[in-house]
């Protein structure tokens, strides 16, 4: 075994400068969704295996192939870390009660676990924005949720795509289902592994096929929007009028079935052809069932979730650039009474709601102001003796050519807030 220790593979590192785009981003995340009246909840990384087989569905991919799951040797216990976050969401409103004054608009962030095989865009921890709207059971919620994400994307300056289908509601499934079965069979030599696998346990997943080699025989296939009934319809023709309404451009996809088995009616996509294979950079739709499949008293829901890492990527491809915070000062210092007094006024600027760094590790002036430089911060604030003596500090700003000044630290401080 290698000393050389390093991170899991398909498991990332978040470097500083890296970390500081993160934060902004979920600055400006935190902001658009308050606007919208949703709240954080934080659910834990770790859950029960059976609360994903009974919510995602135990012939996925996910359940079948990708999440990371192990038992615990203290009590036997099946475990598995999170793969996705509505069910963990849906588990916690069951379990305190939630829905009991009405519906919730709610909101989480975090790591996602799945096994896959890592590449650009899919990595084995990545990292999810999702939104759930529990308790609400009109196309006006699956409008706001894709009205909101188009807000988002103008605020980080991108533009995927939209693409909707209904999946109609569990009656029309079966019997497109049943149709689906009977199409497949009669093709049975054209099959793939993976689709003769699901031809009878979930024949709807064989639809969402990358396989090349299966798209001629799945687009011939029968139409699920052949058998939603009108009150699905109804609900899917309402959902596009709000969008027109609201000008938000979107494409019909009949093939577009999603991953997870608990979707119904509404299901949607942003996608982008600047990310390679990895398209999709949000996705969700309506799971009215859930919640009583969970053990809930039957209420209706929908939310969606966002990929961070493909989002950022794409912002890159575009060339846009979060504004990232920066030390308003550094404090650089040479003498014992100076490196004294810029304790002082490192605590006063602090105080005054400054950023702010205090040079640590001696040095000359000239070193000492190189790293003020590199520190991106707005103004050096220079203490020697003489600054000391007088209770003052000289400022040079470092980010234009203005002329540095010296001045007592009440009025450094309110040159530095102004």
């Amino acid at each position: 075994m290698s000393n050389n220790i390093q991170s899991v593979r398909g498991m990332n590192d978040c470097l500083p400068e890296m970390s500081d785009t993160w934060q902004a981003f979920e600055s400006i995340v935190r902001d658009w969704l308050r606007r919208y009246g949703y709240r954080e909840m934080r659910t834990p990384i770790l859950e029960q295996t059976h609360l994903f087989k009974r919510a995602i569905g135990e012939v996925t991919d996910i359940v079948e192939k990708e999440m990371y799951t192990f038992v615990d040797e203290l009590n036997g216990e099946s475990l598995t870390l999170r793969p996705e976050g509505t069910a963990s969401a849906v588990r916690a409103v069951i379990q305190h009660n939630l829905l009991y004054d009405g519906g919730k608009r709610l909101w989480y962030a975090g790591p996602m676990f799945r096994h896959e095989r890592p590449q650009k865009g899919r990595y084995r921890q990545f990292h999810q924005v999702g939104v759930e709207a529990l308790g609400f059971a009109g196309p006006d919620t699956d409008a706001e949720l894709i009205v909101m994400c188009a807000d988002l994307w103008k605020r980080l300056g991108i533009a995927p795509s939209l693409q909707i289908n209904t999946l109609g509601d569990p009656e029309s499934r079966q019997r497109h289902r049943a149709k689906l079965i009977a199409y497949f069979e009669a093709h049975q030599d054209a099959l793939d592994e993976d689709a003769k696998r699901r031809l009878h346990s979930n024949p709807l997943r064989i639809l969402d096929s990358k396989n090349p080699a299966m798209q001629a025989l799945n687009d011939a296939a029968p139409r699920l929007m052949d058998e939603i009934d009108a009150d699905a319809l109804a609900h899917f023709d309402a959902l596009q009028a709000i969008l027109r309404d609201n000008g938000i451009a979107f494409e019909i996809n009949p093939r577009l079935v999603r991953g997870l088995d608990y979707y119904n009616r509404t299901v949607f996509e942003w996608v982008t052809d600047q990310l390679g294979a990895q398209g999709t950079v949000c996705a969700g739709g309506r799971y009215d069932g859930l919640i009583e499949q969970l053990g809930g008293k039957p209420a209706p829901a929908a939310g969606f979730a966002m990929g961070i890492e493909r989002l950022l990527a794409l912002m890159e491809t575009g060339s846009v650039a979060l504004a990232t915070p920066v030390p308003d000062a550094y404090i650089v210092h040479a003498g014992d009474a100076a490196q004294r007094y810029a304790w002082q006024v490192a605590a006063a600027l602090r105080g005054a709601g400054l950023d702010t760094v205090l040079h640590c590790g001696g040095g000359s002036f000239k070193s000492q102001m190189k790293k003020a430089d590199a520190s991106r911060a707005r103004y050096a604030l220079i203490i020697g003796d003489d600054e000391a003596a007088a209770q003052q500090v000289t400022l040079k700003p470092l980010r234009d050519g203005a002329e540095q000044i010296r001045a007592e630290l009440a009025r450094a401080i309110d040159y530095l807030k102004r």
